[in-house]
């Protein structure tokens, strides 16, 4: 205890050096991690230097294994405590994500640039921001849940009127920049407005499909999540254990065996996941807003995407498992897809974030969770995931919604909503389904 004390202290005060601590323990140096607070790593480097204390024989390489598993777990647990707070939370800590990668990746070009003397340069950052998510947000609250919107007069007219208070803001932030401009800053100044725009296409756009993938149901958004840090897990454990053949020149860490072995790990827990989660409407039903007790419910009669059903298994496969059925949710087909996109193309979006961080000669985006790197350096992948659920629910998954569209359809004038029921009623009449209904 008395070793680490002094650690901490020395790396927080930067009075001491390390060499007491060397000598008293008698290693190297080179045996201790190198700890630099002013990239703000502390947890990490106290973490680091424990083991360094208790065991000195440890290979770096052991020790960093050991920091990263500690906070990879204590990462774990806290996705664990706001998957129980419910849907409203995990909106919010999407939020959150955002704004923070948003933060990163703007302060990476600030700093990269020396946009020191910009005018308005982050205040138009953040008020490019806050427009956008103005827009996307008013979109969704307006698609899903339209009756909520149309039962408060605030909400109808800014629903009613959204694209184009969206458009004033962004015009507004516009010409503020054209006023900004000062005439030995032009060219740095719009490598700076375009640094903020493809920013929010690649942070906003992407982290408003996971919200929308959330309001599905659960599922949709808590499964490729898992799939994607089960991979990143798993190919991080069997690269360090087995890894020999280099993947990609710009992850040198990265091995084929890790990504082989990641895939297979990643599918069979995409398998395993949902055949849990499917059992539970928590999970498997969208958010809505319930009228009744005005508030957002999770709550339906499961869809046949979430009832099991018997599957005969290939004559191939028979002999080698001895089974001629089995009997799972069609929803694990579909996490076949999803695990096995998160395992083969997810990783391609680390390795991009890593190509636009070796541009720019930095190791991490930022120091937020020590051994770990930034926010974005975690959710590199969780956007392409994200962005890929989205199409596939849209191909594959998504048809008409009959509530969404009688919700619509009350909204219509009297005269309106007339002519559409003759119309539906004389088609059904020519399909014979309405005189057998009758009948009936």
């Amino acid at each position: 205890l008395t070793y680490i004390t002094e650690s901490v202290s020395t790396f927080i005060t930067g009075s001491r050096s390390l060499g007491s601590t060397e000598r008293k323990l008698g290693v190297s140096r080179a045996q201790f991690p190198s700890c630099d607070v002013q990239r703000a790593e502390v947890l990490s480097c106290f973490l680091a230097l424990s083991f360094s204390n208790f065991f000195p024989s440890l290979w770096p390489r052991w020790k960093n294994w050991w920091v990263r598993g500690i906070l990879t777990l204590a990462m774990i647990t806290f996705f664990f405590i706001i998957i129980y707070l419910g849907p409203m939370v995990l909106m919010t800590i999407v939020m959150c994500v955002q704004i923070k990668c948003f933060h990163e990746i703007i302060t990476i070009g600030y700093n990269v640039y020396h946009s020191y003397d910009l005018p308005w340069f982050r205040t138009l950052s953040w008020y490019f921001l806050l427009c956008v998510n103005y827009f996307f947000y008013g979109e969704t609250v307006t698609d899903y849940f339209f009756t909520l919107v149309q039962r408060e007069e605030p909400l109808r007219i800014l629903s009613k009127y959204h694209r184009f208070i969206s458009f004033a803001l962004y015009l507004t932030g516009f010409c503020m920049f054209v006023l900004s401009l000062v005439k030995k800053h032009y060219r740095l100044q719009f490598y700076m407005f375009g640094w903020t725009h493809v920013t929010l296409l690649i942070v906003v756009t992407q982290s408003h499909l996971i919200i929308h993938n959330l309001f599905e149901g659960m599922i949709w958004f808590i499964v490729p999540i898992s799939c994607v840090i089960c991979n990143d897990i798993m190919a991080y454990m069997f690269g360090f254990f087995f890894g020999r053949t280099p993947l990609i020149k710009l992850s040198p860490k990265k091995t084929w065996e890790g990504f082989i072995g990641g895939f297979f790990a990643t599918v069979l827990f995409g398998l395993l996941l949902s055949y849990v989660m499917s059992g539970y409407r928590c999970f498997t039903c969208p958010v809505e807003f319930n009228n009744d007790t005005n508030s957002f419910t999770v709550d339906c009669e499961p869809s046949e995407l979430f009832q099991l059903q018997e599957y005969n298994i290939p004559l191939v496969l028979q002999s080698v498992v001895g089974w001629k059925t089995v009997r799972m949710y069609p929803f694990q087909i579909h996490s076949i897809a999803l695990s096995t996109f998160a395992s083969l193309i997810g990783p391609f979006g680390g390795f991009f974030a890593s190509g636009f961080k070796r541009a720019f000669k930095i190791k991490d985006f930022a120091n937020t969770i020590p051994g770990h790197g930034g926010i974005m350096d975690r959710f590199d992948c969780q956007y392409l995931m994200a962005t890929f659920v989205n199409v596939y629910i849209a191909s594959f998954i998504r048809g008409p919604n009959p509530s969404k569209l009688i919700q619509q359809f009350l909204t219509l004038r009297p005269d309106q909503q007339l002519h559409i029921f003759n119309t539906l009623k004389a088609h059904l009449v020519d399909k014979g389904m309405l005189g057998s209904l009758e009948d009936a």
